[in-house]
């Protein structure tokens, strides 16, 4: 008699198949996560979701491990996203449809029940699509104002069009590597992650995660009068180098360590209790009733290899 494979062993498979016809997708975003430093935080959130799917493993070996057709369906959906991405030349678009699909096989082989243990690490996985690039042009006006506002209060002569501040020192442009985009998704992917583990109170979550907006944007603003108010000084020169030192080294450590040091005393729970337990996920009505649509996890393994293999026509095709 054949030894059985373990569901999560065709997972992997699945999700080996899955990369490799999406891999043009997955190298882009690779590059931007290595080559591009408004997204470097992104190398750290695979092993991130490998964590949250480790402390989710006890929970995981209690329930069983069946697949679920409305899975398949979902992957379908996130390949043709993907797939749609490709035609129109739109690489979030096609990067968010190869995370999808991963998603939706996920569902497929291991079930209803399972992905419902690992709602959160699932839906944490679109942090890996790079965004953020049409927040630009306003955090670099927003940047300007607080920076022209606290030069003005600070006593230096100031006059301001736009992004470009004119002081004694010289002038001074709020440029786009300056607009705190970095530092803003960053904060959000942090605060995500620090919400769903830390938090039970969906009002405390809420609290915390503008938080997690407002405060690196008027710090970015602090840190642009800094520079401007130095330079009065020491001159632009010199202050824009103790700029970039300060903001890429020791800026952004503090300011974490302040938002999470001020919130520290409202944390209601350890990252090990978060997410539902597979007693709840059994307590849940819709589950029974959506549970419905089982699969043998072999039969929507096979399925979704052959999507797969349809979409990579499709796509050599088009």
């Amino acid at each position: 008699m054949a030894a059985r494979v373990h569901p999560g062993l065709m997972v992997l498979c699945a999700g080996i198949v899955l990369v490799a016809l999406t891999f043009a997708d997955w190298s882009e975003m690779a590059h931007q996560w290595w080559d591009i430093d408004t997204y470097s935080h992104i190398l750290l959130v695979p092993p991130i979701i490998a964590w949250l799917v480790w402390l989710r493993r006890d929970e995981l070996a209690k329930v069983p491990l069946a697949g679920w057709w409305p899975g398949l369906l979902w992957m379908l959906f996130g390949l043709g996203t993907w797939l749609a991405g490709r035609q129109l030349g739109i690489n979030t678009i096609a990067q968010g449809g190869a995370v999808l699909s991963l998603q939706g096989a996920v569902l497929a082989i291991l079930g209803l029940r399972a992905g419902l243990l690992l709602a959160f690490p699932l839906g944490y996985a679109f942090v890996l699509v790079p965004f953020g690039g049409e927040f630009i042009p306003p955090l670099q006006m927003i940047t300007a104002e607080i920076a022209t506002a606290l030069s003005q209060l600070s006593g230096i002569e100031t006059v301001a069009d736009g992004i470009h501040i004119d002081t004694p020192a010289g002038l001074f442009i709020v440029a786009e590597e300056c607009s705190g985009v970095k530092f803003l998704i960053a904060m959000l992917a942090l605060g995500v992650l620090v919400a769903h583990s830390c938090f039970t109170s969906w009002t405390r979550r809420c609290w915390f995660l503008l938080a997690c907006i407002l405060v690196p944007i008027v710090a970015n603003g602090i840190r642009a009068w800094a520079t401007i108010y130095i330079a009065q000084f020491v001159g632009a020169e010199a202050a824009g180098s103790f700029d970039h030192i300060v903001y890429g080294w020791v800026f952004f450590g503090v300011v974490i360590a302040l938002v999470l040091g001020v919130a520290w005393r409202w944390f209601e729970r350890e990252p090990e209790e978060a997410g539902w337990s597979a007693d709840e996920v059994d307590a849940m009505p819709l589950v029974h009733r959506f549970e419905g649509w089982r699969a043998r996890p072999a039969l929507a393994f096979s399925a979704v290899l052959a999507a797969a293999l349809v979409f990579a026509v499709l796509a050599r095709l088009g």
